[in-house]
């Protein structure tokens, strides 16, 4: 049950940052669920390997380069679902930084 709310929580995060943030759309609340899936799974199993493969990039930028994985994970997901689109890097960063503050949130108990 916990799984079902925090995808829930995340594609409405990712519907809120269509609204606030120009330069991504969601064409529907079904995408956005979807986009939250593949999210999920992208950050489950890319993210490790990209963060590993970057960790000496992450140490010299005192992690701020994490902000730049999730970004590029973030648009990464758009290029994969018809209806979700990002149109560029700002617009990635701006929106990957909604979803896992939301994520965040959905995750602390």
């Amino acid at each position: 049950m916990k799984l079902v709310i925090h995808v829930l929580i995340v594609a409405v995060a990712l519907l809120v940052s269509a609204y606030i943030i120009p330069g991504i759309e969601v064409t529907s609340v079904y995408i956005a669920i979807i986009a939250a899936l593949i999210l999920g799974l992208l950050n489950l199993v890319i993210r490790p390997v990209l963060f590993v493969l970057t960790l000496p990039l992450t140490i010299v930028t005192f992690g701020l380069f994490a902000l730049v994985l999730n970004a590029l994970i973030f648009w990464f997901a758009a290029s994969f679902i018809e209806g979700f689109t990002v149109t560029g890097f700002i617009p990635a960063l701006l929106g990957s930084i909604v979803v896992s503050v939301a994520s965040a949130l959905a995750s602390k108990e």
